[in-house]
């Protein structure tokens, strides 16, 4: 991704914008769903708070469905000419990424996508995702925004009783992303009330007294696994667990908290079980297998096609030539399984003897390290909490002036918001108001200085 410098549509202040214009599935998987999920070119102003889209060329790239789609934005208001030197190279780079047996006729005829909305619906429609299957899901965001908008818990639930037909899984799944996505912007007002929300269409709809009763069922399968776990886990309880999941979604959460215990042993053991019975238990340990099987080989291909996807990013991230700037540009892909997948791969490098491969690794390894280091804003609050007098809060702050931005005070509020509503301590979360009282006190008397 490329930095740019643009204007902020609402007040014209220059912003910095993170460019993506190149979307290649071959070189990076993940690429597709930053694109559907909203995630590439936005634009965040620190001025005056806007975000939202930032207009470029798109040149859109999947090998598999032999897809090569363009998007110009009509704004820009520039002629094809211009719009060819522009996209050109981007689509050069496209070919010369692919080895030279997948070099097919569609590279030579890209398909031109005049608004966004097309380009991003002729994606979804090689996924089988048909127009129909958008509009009833735009349809069930409209409604999630009306929803958010009314006040009043009567006129809600009248909304709710008009539109229960679209509150499906598929409603409940956006739903979800919306609550994710607030809890991460730590968003706890708007947190609360999604959380509100939720219960109220958990309580009032047929769908989601399914997913209640579910969630319950899930629940008391894992308290029921908690419970055999206290004495040691063995593969017969383990499977006494098993058997009494009231459903399949029920099953499943179980299944996968314990995929490592599912191994040929465990089969044995329940082989066993099967062959001492008969009639109706037997049928019932002999589907409760089957249903083990298909569980446990979805989990182990989801597996093996997250690690195939991660390690395809890995290799990307060791063919650049500044490793850490490439992970730092793009921070988002770095999970938990991308460092497992790391440290899976360093082993086996070192195993080959691949000494160059064992190297860029280690970079990538200490790339990492600095990236989950707490930031140094978090070495001056601990600071500050270790001392309890204002006056030598004051000094502390005065001697790291630099550090105390609104963006610090900002951190400073939304650390006690959080501490609080995690049941903190309470003289841990004073101590946590009394710095960012006097943080903020100590910004604003340095802006009337200027």
């Amino acid at each position: 991704m490329a930095k740019t410098t643009t204007s902020c549509p609402r007040c014209r202040q220059p912003v910095v914008a993170d460019v993506e214009q190149l979307f290649d599935l071959n070189q990076d998987p993940r690429a597709k769903q930053r694109l559907l999920g909203g995630q590439a070119n936005q634009i965040a102003c620190q001025s005056c708070g806007y975000q939202g889209n930032f207009s470029t060329p798109i040149v859109y790239h999947d090998p598999e469905k032999e897809l090569l789609l363009t998007y110009f934005p009509p704004e820009m208001g520039l002629p094809a000419n211009e719009q060819e030197r522009i996209i050109g190279p981007l689509i050069t780079q496209v070919t010369n990424k692919l080895p030279a047996e997948k070099r097919k006729a569609y590279l030579f005829r890209p398909q031109t996508m005049f608004t966004f909305d097309t380009l991003i619906e002729k994606i979804l429609e090689g996924d089988g995702i048909t127009k129909e299957m958008i509009q009833a899901q735009q349809a069930r965001l409209a409604l999630l925004q009306r929803l958010l908008t009314t006040t009043s818990v009567d006129s809600r639930l009248t909304i709710i009783q008009q539109e229960e037909a679209i509150i499906d899984a598929e409603f409940f799944t956006l739903f979800g992303r919306v609550i994710e996505s607030a809890m991460a912007q730590g968003d706890q007002q708007t947190a609360r009330a999604l959380a509100g929300l939720q219960q109220e269409l958990l309580d009032n709809t047929s769908f989601g007294r399914q997913v209640k009763s579910s969630a319950e069922a899930s629940e008391r399968m894992v308290k029921s696994l908690q419970e055999a776990s206290q004495s040691g886990l063995t593969r017969d309880k383990l499977l006494d667990v098993f058997l009494t999941a009231p459903d399949e979604a029920s099953l499943s959460t179980v299944v996968t908290m314990t995929r490592t215990g599912l191994d040929y042993e465990f089969f044995q053991v329940l082989s066993g079980r099967i062959e001492a019975a008969d009639g109706p238990e037997k049928e019932k340990l002999e589907t409760l297998r089957g249903t083990l099987l298909k569980m446990v080989e979805a989990i182990d291909q989801q597996i093996a096609q997250q690690m195939e996807a991660t390690k395809a990013i890995l290799d990307q991230i060791l063919a650049t030539p500044d490793i850490e700037k490439t992970i730092r540009d793009n921070a988002q892909l770095i999970d938990d399984f991308f460092v497992e997948v790391v440290q899976a791969e360093l082993q086996a490098a070192r195993q080959n003897g691949d000494l160059e491969r064992s190297a860029k690794i280690n970079q990538v390894v200490d790339v990492l390290k600095k990236l989950s280091a707490p930031p140094k804003e978090f070495e001056l609050i601990e600071k500050l909490m270790q001392v309890g007098e204002d006056a030598q809060r004051r000094k502390i702050l005065e001697e790291n002036a630099e550090m105390v931005t609104g963006e610090f005070v900002q951190m400073l509020s939304t650390l006690a918001s959080q501490s609080e509503s995690q049941g903190q301590p309470p003289e841990v979360v004073e101590e946590l108001k009394k710095i960012y009282r006097l943080s903020l006190r100590f910004t604003m008397e340095a802006n009337l200085k200027k």
